[in-house]
């Protein structure tokens, strides 16, 4: 059965050619504008990376001699835009989406559609001033994101529609009448929530101390501005990422639930339309610093095998965070502090005091483990996503009787039930090996705005 959608105008089917293949389309008009500055990103980067023959070099032109390399370097780099424009063309077939780029070498993408993994919509500031956004496409198997850079804004939605409709099983004769798929906001982080939760990680104020500390001792050591500036700027820089960077990043960070997965919607400058695919989260994990405990803060983290898509919330209270990960994980509940069994104290002889941290927790749905004492974070593992069980002993641990059982996901992770007793291990093992056969079994077919 599927989900209702949205009302609107049906719109034109895309023009198609003899043989049922749809007929090709080029990108937006302002890509080539975008894409003529590769020539200078070039130019630039050789002077960035060798600053003193650059300026050797540029000390021995005229002003004449200049002039002449910008009536040549400006008309090539537009030339440059204008074919790369030009000869990148895309088409939606009936079973695939055909991306054709190279101005030299040709490189054709096909991207099957029942492959299709998530379907995000980007907008860099001035994309947005532009009215245009970029499309980029998750596919199963991939590292690589293939996207369509620029489309317009309007353009980008509608196919982006289209491209999981028929990824749903729509018919590609209605598949363009479906339109957007309707949201309701489950959660909106506000701005002030977000800074003080940036303001009580100990992550920004390390780097912050580090970046006034570290040059300072630098100075004093060496009185060379060269080194201190080399140093300096990577810090200023990281420590930028972890506070402003961040913030700018989160801005605005709201979920919304559609049936074609979790929405998130964020950015204060480039603005971000990012979906979360059903039936595709491998790991869930609840994050706790040790400075949000007190307001009830938690970062909610994710794996999504062949997606980038990381976090599902930047900061949420508790009781909302666990409201949101049920609707990704449908039939899951949180195991609270309590239901977490920790390691035997004999641990402690392997790791003391950060043993008393670890605990494990079994459910008829989820291996839940967690670790670290000052930052919590507690990893769910759907039964039916784990690939593989390790019950792994180091010699240390063998004298005290202890193991770590360590689970992998298709995302390519592994989440880690440390320092268990060595019988209990021993049975952890088997017994989840046989969950995992059993939840694969009894899962859900992975399918775009099903209900």
């Amino acid at each position: 059965m599927t989900a209702p959608r949205a009302a609107q105008a049906p719109r034109e089917p895309a023009p198609r050619v003899p043989g049922g293949a749809a007929a090709e389309r080029r990108l937006h008009p302002v890509t080539p504008f975008r894409r003529a500055w590769a020539p200078v990103a070039v130019l630039v980067g050789w002077a960035a990376h060798d600053l003193d023959g650059a300026q050797r070099q540029l000390s021995r032109l005229t002003t004449t001699t200049l002039l002449a390399g910008l009536a040549v370097l400006l008309p090539a780099a537009a030339l440059y835009g204008f074919l790369t424009w030009w000869f990148t063309r895309f088409a939606v077939t009936e079973a695939e989406l055909r991306i054709r780029t190279g101005l030299l070498f040709r490189r054709t993408a096909h991207i099957r559609l029942e492959r299709v993994q998530a379907i995000d919509v980007t907008q860099p500031l001035l994309a947005r001033v532009a009215g245009v956004a970029k499309l980029r496409i998750d596919v199963i198997g991939t590292d690589k994101k293939d996207e369509l850079a620029f489309l317009g804004a309007g353009e980008a939605r509608a196919l982006r529609a289209e491209l999981l409709a028929r990824a749903a099983g729509f018919a590609p004769e209605t598949a363009h009448e479906v339109g957007e798929a309707p949201a309701t906001r489950l959660l909106r982080v506000p701005p002030g929530v977000l800074a003080v939760s940036l303001l009580l990680t100990g992550a920004t104020w390390g780097t912050l101390a580090a970046a006034v500390a570290v040059p300072a001792v630098l100075w004093m050591l060496t009185h060379n501005l060269w080194t201190v500036l080399a140093t300096a700027l990577p810090l200023a820089g990281a420590a930028g990422a972890r506070s402003v960077g961040r913030f700018v990043a989160d801005y605005d960070w709201t979920v919304a639930q559609s049936p074609d997965g979790l929405r998130l919607d964020h950015g204060l400058l480039d603005r971000a339309h990012e979906t979360v695919p059903p039936g595709r989260v491998q790991t869930v994990r609840i994050v706790e610093p040790l400075l949000w405990r007190g307001r009830g803060w938690v970062r909610v983290e994710l794996d999504v095998a062949g997606s980038s898509n990381s976090v599902l919330l930047p900061v949420a209270p508790r009781e909302a965070a666990v409201a949101v990960i049920a609707r990704v994980l449908p039939g899951v509940a949180v195991p609270p502090g309590a239901a977490l069994s920790r390691p035997p104290r004999r641990a402690g002889w392997c790791r003391p005091l950060w043993w008393r941290g670890h605990g494990l927790a079994v459910t008829d749905a989820v291996f839940a483990a967690r670790h670290g004492l000052l930052r919590r974070s507690l990893a769910l593992v759907p039964h039916a996503k784990v690939q593989s069980v390790r019950l792994t002993q180091g010699p240390w641990q063998r004298a005290r009787r202890v193991a770590d059982v360590r689970v992998d996901t298709g995302a390519n992770k592994t989440v880690t039930a440390r320092l268990r007793d060595a019988g209990e291990a021993a049975e952890l093992l088997r017994t989840q090996a046989e969950r995992s056969r059993t939840g694969r079994r009894d899962a859900r077919p992975d399918r775009w705005m099903a209900s």
